[in-house]
């Protein structure tokens, strides 16, 4: 045999005439997604047309507001967008398994209440319950969605309305009690989260991390489980945007004016959405950049420093549109662009003599409808003549004569 000639395994190398695509996808589930590799050539682009933005955007804040970008101001600007950049993971993480939460505002705002209220009690005793609280409610926002298998925005939508009811019971700004100053390390906390950002974008940017975040995304059927594994993965991302929400609001709490206005939040969830589509995840899930986040909360950071240094009055609610807008048209490109290249897997034809390849024997089944019931006629067998068998002869045989 061929093999033990060799000495070497059989599928150590593609067969002759195969494309490497075909085995290397050979394992794809087509039901959790197009099978083959996504491509970041996208985001590549995107994320530096980002960068490019941060810089402009910096050298006008510079030009119009030196102060805001050293000392104290340099402080609470990379509070503030260590705060919006929680709020922004926790947005990008739901999204990236195809649950939106769009209660992260609201918890936002919850935790910032809390805290404002209770923060002379030390960071551990205001901070700790608001945490517990967030990580319970987000359990229970898991649970609703993957058991009963609804869409994430919408039973988030039902939890946000909950937590509007607490924030409403405060009628006034609340004064923040805590003394808790995050701009003495302002500089830690923004590289802590940047190295979360980048790291997450590039675990995400893996081949079977990213099809394994984005099992939850609807493939033919939206209401079709997806099975245990993405019920559990969803699950643990809808807890852990919750908990970076309730984080995000303590530290813009702790970085704010002095006192907490009591809003529904939604605002906040339309600009931490709009800031993850912004950065390059997809509105349907699964895909997204390794830079984009980070890049697109400097970005609305810087221009909302550069806003108050110019004097203009932008709410958050139009800011978060904008950037819901643009978000939504970047989605797009991510979609058409960063699914597998087309043609990559395709599946090689039948060839000459109905077998798919030279390396592979599998026969092509041949149609069986003109088959005949009918045996083929067998020519007659030929007499023979007794008396020309040899056992006769007197004679030698030729076999035994001499001369053989």
């Amino acid at each position: 045999m061929a093999y033990e000639e060799t000495g070497r395994d059989r599928w150590a190398e593609p067969p002759a005439g195969v494309p490497a695509a075909v085995l290397e996808n050979v394992f794809d589930d087509p039901t959790h997604g197009e099978p083959g590799r996504d491509r970041i050539g996208v985001h590549v682009v995107w994320e530096i047309l980002l960068l490019a933005g941060v810089a402009a955007l910096g050298w006008l804040l510079w030009q119009a507001d030196p102060a805001a970008l050293r000392g104290a101001g340099l402080n609470t600007l990379l509070v503030d967008a260590v705060g919006l950049g929680l709020l922004a993971l926790a947005a990008g993480l739901s999204l990236r398994t195809a649950a939106a939460n769009l209660a992260v505002g609201p918890v936002a705002v919850a935790a910032a209440l809390h805290y404002a209220e209770r923060g002379d009690q030390g960071l551990r005793d205001s901070v700790g319950p608001a945490v517990a609280v967030a990580a319970l409610g987000g359990l229970a926002l898991a649970l609703a969605v993957v058991v009963l298998h609804v869409p994430g925005w919408a039973a988030s939508l039902a939890g946000a309305a909950g937590v509007v009811v607490f924030i409403e019971r405060r009628s006034a700004p609340v004064l923040v009690q805590g003394d808790y100053e995050p701009g003495r390390t302002a500089g830690y906390l923004f590289a802590g989260f940047a190295a979360v950002a980048v790291l997450g974008g590039l675990f995400g940017a893996i081949r079977a991390v990213r099809r394994l975040v984005g099992r939850y995304r609807p493939i033919v059927d939206p209401a079709r489980r997806r099975g245990a594994v993405a019920a559990v993965v969803t699950g643990a991302a809808v807890v852990g945007s919750t908990v970076l929400a309730a984080l995000a609001g303590v530290l813009l709490a702790a970085n704010g004016p002095g006192s907490v206005i009591p809003t529904t939040g939604l605002e906040w969830t339309v600009l931490a959405i709009g800031v993850a589509l912004l950065g390059g995840t997809s509105a349907f899930g699964r895909r997204g950049g390794v830079f984009g986040a980070l890049l697109a909360v400097g970005l609305v950071t810087t221009f909302q420093a550069y806003a108050r240094a110019r004097g203009w009055t932008v709410d958050t609610w139009t800011i978060g549109g904008v950037a819901l807008g643009v978000g939504l048209l970047v989605t797009r490109l991510v979609e058409t662009f960063g699914r597998p290249r087309p043609g990559s897997t395709e599946r090689p034809e039948p060839v000459g003599d109905g077998t798919i390849s030279r390396g592979w024997s599998v026969p092509v089944p041949q149609p069986v409808d003109t088959w005949s019931p009918e045996l083929p006629t067998t020519p007659a067998p030929q007499q023979v003549d007794p008396w020309r068998d040899p056992r006769w002869d007197d004679s030698p045989r030729r076999w035994d004569a001499d001369d053989r």
